[in-house]
């Protein structure tokens, strides 16, 4: 079997709500159980059920989002994260052919299972219907002829005889029933202000809610039948996405000689930072960086050696009192900010640069209050770099995302990181000195010359006092 004629699914469904997530961890666990190499993705932007499906199969939970790294990227970063395995399967984003507002398809599920030439199976919520469920089968079948619906798996079934009338009611839409799973919240997984928990946050449960799912699968739904038609995918033609191709030679900031050793990138991690895209480290290590992760919760001091930081997203309001009781950590953080290190901070990051959070000391970086509210900032961006800084030079345009209850009250001293120019225009985040923080969430595979520039100018700083190798 070549790369591109990996076995693949893509999982999704008429409405968000349906139980694709769980449908989908379920179908990687039980796989794997089975003894196969399950490749994980997620369509969209979201970082929290990656958590789940990495948990699943035991390896890293990656996305496929056609409008923050374009269309043409979808299939290579696919082939490249599904390299070495069996089987793929792809978790899509609410509805089948809900895609980036006012953009058609961009994005949708349905867009990335036609990049990636993948047969659809949908998950249906068929709690209060019967024959109805048909009807809107047959009208998911038949919206894009380019998408190919090839299954259904029935979920929230009531009982052996709603089982039968749904299963009636399929025969005659010419799409097969590949599944049906009961009503069960035993393997739920609990939600808050942002959506699911993530598995950094509930290790220890996840692991039984994904065998409980895993379960539930094997006995709901015909595993070989799935395998079946992940097995009937054409061959991709593209090449697999390479971190080290990406990279074009980039020059940082500041002018010096490069320092002789890899410049060791210290990447925020732990239950308070789980929002990362895999791809982020695989570029950093291209460009010539030592990666080395740490846990604001746990640990006191930088890596040895820091001379740059990455401090992704996650949920530091949740955290707030510990990460602010690590006040040994604040300080390195806040020292190796002031030596004029690279440091790149993405909405929890930004937050945790921040003077308070909800009250709460935080590492003062930054000129700002940040505090949690009931308004919800959600959605994709567009954006350029204002000014030349250690992530992006000045006029570089990226692609992003904002997800968020907190807001800040900024103070003076920083100048905004972006401007952005879709779908409203403002100026957003803050740069001082080799500091970059914003709330815009941006995926580095489309835009490698981040990670070049953000590495190029760690190997020109002096690590803080207090984080020698």
């Amino acid at each position: 079997m070549s790369g591109g004629s990996i076995p693949r699914l893509v999982i999704a469904a008429p409405s968000s709500g349906a139980g694709k997530t769980t449908v989908a961890t379920g179908l990687m666990a039980a796989f794997a159980e089975a003894g196969l190499v399950v490749s994980p993705h997620k369509v969209g932007p979201d970082y929290i059920d990656p958590g789940y499906h990495s948990l699943a199969t035991g390896r890293p939970g990656r996305n496929l989002d056609a409008y923050l790294c374009g269309p043409d990227r979808i299939a290579p970063l696919f082939l490249h994260g599904a390299a070495g395995a069996d089987l793929a399967l792809v978790e899509g984003v609410m509805g089948l052919f809900d895609g980036a507002s006012g953009m058609g398809e961009l994005s949708s599920t349905a867009h990335v299972a036609k990049l990636l030439r993948a047969p659809v199976v949908l998950v249906v919520d068929a709690s209060s219907q019967s024959r109805s469920v048909a009807a809107l089968v047959h009208g998911f079948a038949s919206w894009d002829p380019e998408v190919r619906l090839a299954g259904v798996i029935l979920n929230k079934v009531g009982s052996d005889r709603h089982e039968e009338l749904l299963r009636e009611a399929m025969d005659s839409s010419g799409v097969p029933v590949l599944g049906a799973l009961r009503r069960d919240g035993r393997a739920g997984t609990p939600s808050r202000h942002l959506g699911l928990v993530p598995v950094a946050e509930r290790r220890s449960d996840a692991v039984e809610s994904v065998a409980e799912l895993a379960a539930r699968v094997r006995e709901g739904c015909d595993l070989e039948a799935l395998l079946a038609l992940a097995r009937t995918v054409p061959e991709l033609p593209d090449a697999p996405w390479d971190p080290a191709a990406e990279l074009a030679p980039a020059e940082g900031p500041a002018e010096g000689p490069a320092a002789p050793e890899k410049p060791l990138i210290a990447v925020a991690g732990g239950a308070a930072f789980t929002f990362s895209y895999a791809e982020h480290a695989e570029l950093l290590a291209a460009a010539g960086a030592e990666v080395a992760p740490f846990d604001p919760l746990r640990d006191e001091h930088l890596p040895p050696g820091t001379q740059g930081l990455v401090i992704g997203g996650g949920f530091p309001e949740v955290y707030a009192p510990d990460l602010s009781a690590n006040a040994p950590l604040r300080a390195e953080v806040a020292a190796l900010a002031a030596s004029g290190a690279p440091v790149s901070a993405e909405c929890a990051g930004l937050l945790y640069l921040s003077r308070s959070l909800d009250g709460k000391p935080m590492c003062g970086v930054l000129p700002a209050e940040a505090r949690m509210t009931e308004r919800l900032t959600l959605g994709y961006r567009e954006a350029v770099a204002l000014r030349d800084n250690a992530l992006a030079a000045a006029g570089t345009r990226v692609r992003g995302h904002e997800f968020h209850r907190t807001v800040l009250e900024p103070g003076a001293g920083a100048d905004p990181a972006w401007g952005l120019t879709h779908p409203e225009r403002r100026v957003e985040g803050f740069v001082a000195g080799g500091v970059h923080a914003s709330y815009l969430h941006v995926h580095w595979a489309a835009e490698p010359s981040l990670a070049g520039r953000l590495v190029a100018s760690a190997a020109r700083s002096t690590p803080a006092r207090g984080a020698t190798r």
